[in-house]
């Protein structure tokens, strides 16, 4: 499946997010070292790789929740690196799922999705209610908007975080392994969340392990390895036929832990 045959392209050709460039650095440690690929309108794009390869940095600069040392990162076409965006007002356009789930444990399910719709977008009770039971709804949780966090289970809490993060009216959704915290029972069900938002076109860009989804879900793998793109293309290549041997090493590691040797592939 590729962003040709899922959904059409933009019309001026724009991507919703365009990254050039990009680099980041900690100190000495560069973590990013010059990413540059596009997710257009749309399109759902995977972010795979090890551990330490950049994967949730560069997910953080994209939202400027990481300031980029160099390069230029346009989202829904504003330039967040430009030092006179409004970023809180491209941030509203952005909505991110951590792998933390981060509610309010004093808050139900209604009221954590309720939160900042009344304080960022300044809606009355009423339709920050309305548009909270609706996002609830749509994450199958119509049943909980009146339990806390402690009464529900890892993955009812990540769904809640999705909710509030689409309560917020978002053109693109970034994920930064939303299940990587979850026992594996549990991981359906965010998953399914996921595929239905981009069945309905949602731009989301994920970084995961999960790679059944990739594989199903995404318009485009991008594999990441210490702090660059190693290759990147539809997941039937990526996945099932990479083209690297980094990149045939991580998911021969990941695809069949067990086989894996002490030493290989570090």
């Amino acid at each position: 499946m590729t962003s040709l045959d899922k959904r059409p392209g933009e019309p001026d050709g724009r991507g919703a997010i365009e990254i050039s460039g990009l680099r980041k650095s900690f100190g000495t440690n560069e973590v990013l070292r010059g990413i540059d690929f596009r997710v257009g309108p749309g399109e759902v794009v995977c972010v795979i790789g090890p551990s330490g390869s950049g994967k949730s940095t560069l997910l953080r600069c994209v939202n400027l929740l990481e300031e980029p040392t160099s390069g230029s990162v346009n989202v829904v076409g504003v330039d967040v690196t430009d030092p006179d965006a409004d970023i809180d007002a491209v941030r509203r356009r952005i909505g991110m799922v951590f792998q933390s789930f981060n509610l309010f444990p004093h808050l139900t399910a209604l009221g954590n999705v309720m939160i900042a719709q009344r304080k960022v977008l300044k809606r009355d009770k009423a339709e920050a209610g309305r548009i909270a039971r609706e996002n609830l709804e749509r994450v199958g949780l119509a049943d909980k908007i009146g339990s806390y966090p402690a009464q529900l289970s890892g993955g009812q809490q990540q769904r809640v975080a999705i909710a509030r993060a689409l309560a917020m009216g978002p053109e693109v959704m970034l994920f930064d392994e939303p299940t990587s915290a979850l026992d594996p029972e549990l991981v359906g069900d965010v998953l399914g969340v996921m595929r239905g938002l981009a069945e309905q076109g949602m731009t989301m860009l994920v970084v995961t392990h999960e790679m059944s989804f990739a594989r199903e879900v995404a318009d485009r793998v991008v594999f990441m390895d210490a702090g660059a793109v190693v290759e990147e293309g539809p997941p039937a290549r990526v996945i099932d036929d990479p083209s690297h041997e980094r990149t045939r090493t991580f998911l021969s590691r990941v695809l069949d832990p067990a086989a894996a040797r002490v030493g290989e592939g570090e």
